[in-house]
């Protein structure tokens, strides 16, 4: 069997360097932002815009299952003025966190609360809710609505600057989802099938009509690790529908894709997809939009004829 691997060394580096507005330390003048993520943090800095300073604690190209926050940050969330977390179950490291800041009534926006949620497709996840709604725009287009009107109640924002920020990225977030649906078209049907080292697909497959075959780490969390038994029955998935290409997660390693690549005898691509982490600038991906139009390319690529 032979595997083409397309993984770019740039979008594999660790970076260091963090994201405008990531610094650990916030400003003491206007109102303070503390958002988890870096991709809601993105999305959260086009929507304040100048009328916050917006702090993200997750660095680029990590994994937002698992980081962790210093006692300085953890700080920064109970003196917040607004903190913007994912929920449904994402922020697994850090949740001690955020359930401590709220309790000591840190104001508090979860984008989870604001999106008709899905469940894990996969029953290993054992009917949990699958908390990456930001593969489908049109939900994030909901996320900006509720989190225009939480932005704007900070004391000290003005509202209507607010407003227009959220007005304009609104109409970024419908292109991209025009973008993808045309791009997608390209794909027939009967190739719409994806293959992940994790579940993270659920909201995209059900904006865009594609199949997801399965993932290689099961249930819901990357925390967890296959078994024999997992990988044979994915191999005979992938091919019983003749995948030609299994995605790679930037966050994660790719060992148990290009292991599960091997296992299934048959010539597969191994393409890296920008999922759980925006990058370091200039490594791709560091921006929610320029994220989703890379991996709309890379899936296209992978699965039209």
């Amino acid at each position: 069997m032979r595997i083409r691997r397309r993984l770019s060394a740039a979008a594999l580096a660790v970076g260091l360097v963090w994201l405008a507005g990531c610094a650990p330390e916030a400003s003491d003048s206007g109102p303070q932002v503390v958002v988890t993520t870096n991709i809601l943090g993105d999305v959260v800095q086009h929507v304040a815009g100048d009328e916050a300073t917006v702090t993200t604690l997750m660095r680029p190209n990590a994994d937002p299952h698992a980081f962790e926050i210093s006692a300085q940050e953890a700080a920064l969330l109970e003196n917040a003025d607004l903190i913007v977390s994912n929920g449904l179950g994402l922020e697994e490291g850090l949740q001690q966190h955020l359930d401590r800041a709220i309790a000591a009534r840190a104001p508090s926006f979860v984008a989870g609360d604001h999106i008709d949620v899905l469940d894990y497709a996969s029953a290993d996840a054992g009917g949990a809710p699958d908390p990456h709604f930001w593969t489908d725009p049109a939900r994030m287009i909901d996320v900006v609505d509720a989190l225009e009107a939480s932005l704007g109640a900070v004391p000290g924002v003005d509202a209507a600057a607010v407003g227009a920020n959220a007005a304009a990225y609104r109409d970024e977030l419908a292109g991209l989802d025009r973008e993808m649906t045309a791009s997608f078209e390209r794909i027939p049907p009967q190739r719409r099938a994806l293959v992940t080292n994790h579940h993270v697909f659920g909201y995209l497959a059900d904006r865009f009509g594609f199949r997801i075959i399965g993932a290689i780490v099961p249930g819901g969390t990357t925390l967890a690790s296959p078994s024999a038994a997992d990988l044979r029955e994915l191999t005979g998935a992938i091919e019983e529908a003749g995948v030609p290409t299994i995605f790679a997660e930037s966050s994660q390693p790719d060992r148990l894709v290009r292991v599960l690549a091997d296992e299934a005898g048959v010539q597969v691509d191994v393409v890296e997809l920008f999922t759980e982490s925006l990058t370091a600038p200039g490594e791709g991906a560091d921006s929610y939009l320029s994220m989703m139009r890379a991996n709309t390319e890379r899936i296209s690529t992978g699965l039209a004829p």
